[in-house]
């Protein structure tokens, strides 16, 4: 990876949710060496605050704000502590996540209620309070979300992460056309890196103890699977908070390792028509018969 300070955040103020460990912890180190006042949030006290400390030993300014992300109190909370510490707020970057993976018949509702409380609630009231005050103060701003390859294409055992990220994927369209006008830019990383949720994942079992002992990946895996850690997923962040991204809205981004990606949006693979409508039979000829060749792949392939 590359640490290209080109791109400066000087004068810029970022709350970054989720940003005691993993990817989060990466964007806010980033960003606060490309000169942004940091708001590290997250639910843990000891990790946000050892993040606040190291970006400020970098010669960074930070403070914390301790919220588990999910209510409308805890997104007001960070925006508060952005105004009231920095006097400005211009980036909310929404990473604040958690895995309980299971598939269907063994989620339970206190399973689906918690990771979507988080991932897509989350992300609503913090880009919605940031939006509210993006809006009053007049200056723009920027909304970077996280969406996942979960949310793109599914993965097995994941029903309530799957749902939440691909929303966030929603969201981040949605946004872009809502806000463009208040100068306000939204887009969604769809990050691919071995982090502590992501070890979690069966099929990358081998990777996470090559990273774990503190091994490089190996080319094929950063370039042809696009698998890299944290660090490799921080730039995206300090260029979507950059005022060099203004024309950067709307967007679903995919980024790990060595390797970049624009996800494109659901379209129509093919389709037919049927003067005056269609019966069950000629329904099921078209679906099994010329609209067969159509039909897509699902799941996150590793290999």
């Amino acid at each position: 990876m590359t640490d290209n300070t080109s791109i400066r955040l000087d004068g810029r103020v970022a709350v970054i949710t989720g940003a005691g460990r993993g990817i989060g912890r990466s964007a806010a180190l980033a960003m606060g060496r490309a000169g942004a006042a940091i708001v590290v949030n997250d639910v843990d006290q000891p990790a946000a605050e050892a993040v606040a400390a190291e970006i400020r030993e970098a010669g960074g300014r930070a403070a914390v704000a301790i919220a588990a992300i999910g209510s409308a109190e805890a997104a007001d909370f960070c925006v508060a502590t952005a105004l009231e510490t920095f006097g400005r707020l211009d980036v909310m970057a929404c990473n604040a996540g958690i895995l309980r993976d299971r598939v269907l018949w063994n989620t339970t509702d206190e399973d689906f209620d918690a990771v979507i409380n988080t991932h897509l609630r989350g992300t609503f009231t913090c880009a919605r309070a940031a939006a509210k005050q993006f809006r009053a103060a007049g200056e723009g701003g920027r909304l970077i979300l996280v969406s996942s390859l979960a949310g793109q294409r599914g993965n097995f055992g994941q029903t309530a992460y799957s749902a939440a990220k691909a929303g966030i994927a929603a969201m981040a369209r949605t946004w872009s056309m809502e806000l463009a006008r208040a100068g306000v830019t939204v887009n969604a990383i769809v990050p691919n890196a071995m982090t502590a949720m992501t070890a979690t994942i069966p099929a990358l079992e081998p990777y996470a103890e090559m990273t774990e002992r503190g091994d490089p990946l190996p080319a094929h895996v950063r370039q042809d699977l696009g698998i890299g850690g944290p660090e490799d997923v921080a730039p995206l962040f300090v260029y979507l908070a950059s005022e060099r991204s203004s024309e950067t809205t709307g967007q679903c981004i995919g980024i790990g390792g060595d390797r970049l990606a624009i996800w494109a949006h659901p379209v129509e693979a093919l389709h037919q028509l049927s003067d005056g409508g269609w019966s069950a039979e000629d329904l099921a000829e078209a679906i099994e018969g010329p609209l067969a060749g159509a039909r897509q792949s699902v799941g996150i392939e590793f290999n």
